[in-house]
């Protein structure tokens, strides 16, 4: 063997006597041990840093993210803070739903498969002109307010008890789960008819389809047509029109017929909900059949 490759497999203390190589090994050791300890005792306050150290980034940035990537043991500490894996830091809570509101005074709650809900209150029984909202029940079971308020007109005579010859809007809640109009359907959820000239809403109180849809041609029908509505000829305001569901189930003859919100063409109410245009159209984009839709009528 050369003397070269003799000196490398040479330890450097191979001289020293046993007892003096062993003192050298635990002096290493020592060294070695503290180095490591320093190192951990430098991810301390690190670690600590992210339970308790203040936020002093601008809003929905990071501290320091403009600066050079993290190394070594500051990138282990923003791993840990990040992760929320220190222990007592909090993570992301996601926030509370709104609790909704009250509806309006003197408006009892549907029943519960009930979670849309059109009020019109008028200040008085006599009143011919109320106030329209809508209400969607929200999931912790308060009521949120999705459209209006809308001045709106009701009966000539008010509202309260209604009957057959007399312009009165039935006061109570009823529902309000079907649509037609002389247009095409514009968009609603509802059940939809499109009607015409061979359309009616019977009123003769004699005849068994009393306040009940009909379809025949004028001067064919089994009723008296000139006690009912032709629905294709009435003009614009059965453009749209939602059907109240008052004396439906079961129907009393004489207790009133064709009471429905439908759109304000400008004549007085004969005892039907009447609503500018643009808003019966909201009301028919929102009205869904699975909310189980009701309508108020009342005093507030």
């Amino acid at each position: 063997m050369s003397g070269r490759i003799s000196a490398l497999l040479v330890p450097s203390d191979g001289g020293l006597p046993p007892s003096d190589r062993f003192a050298t090994g635990r002096a290493r050791g020592r060294r070695h041990v503290g180095a490591l300890l320093a190192g951990v005792g430098s991810l301390v306050p690190l670690l600590l840093a992210g339970c308790t150290a203040p936020d002093a980034a601008p809003h929905g940035s990071r501290a320091g993210s403009a600066g050079p990537a993290p190394s070594g043991t500051s990138a282990l500490a923003e791993a840990f803070s990040d992760t929320a894996l220190v222990r007592g830091t909090p993570g992301p809570r996601r926030a509370a739903p709104p609790p909704g509101q009250s509806l309006p005074p003197g408006v009892p709650v549907p029943p519960a498969g009930t979670n849309q809900l059109v009020t019109v209150l008028v200040p008085a029984a006599t009143s011919t002109t109320g106030t329209l909202r809508a209400w969607q029940r929200t999931p912790s079971g308060g009521w949120n307010s999705a459209i209006g308020p809308i001045k709106v007109k009701v009966g000539t005579d008010g509202i309260g008890t209604a009957r057959e010859g007399v312009n009165r809007t039935p006061r109570g809640t009823f529902p309000l789960d079907r649509a037609f109009g002389r247009q095409p359907n514009p968009g609603t959820a509802l059940p939809y008819q499109r009607v015409g000239e061979s359309d009616w809403w019977v009123s003769d109180t004699r005849s068994p389809a009393y306040n009940t849809m009909r379809s025949c041609q004028p001067g064919t029908c089994t009723f008296d047509e000139s006690a009912g509505e032709n629905l294709g000829r009435a003009g614009a305001s059965y453009d749209y029109a939602m059907v109240i569901g008052y004396n439906a189930a079961p129907v009393q003859p004489g207790a009133g017929s064709a009471f429905f919100v439908h759109v304000d063409a400008g004549a007085p109410s004969a005892g039907c909900v009447e609503v500018p245009r643009a808003e019966v159209l909201n009301l028919l984009r929102w009205l869904a059949p699975a909310q189980h839709p009701r309508i108020t009528i009342g005093l507030g």
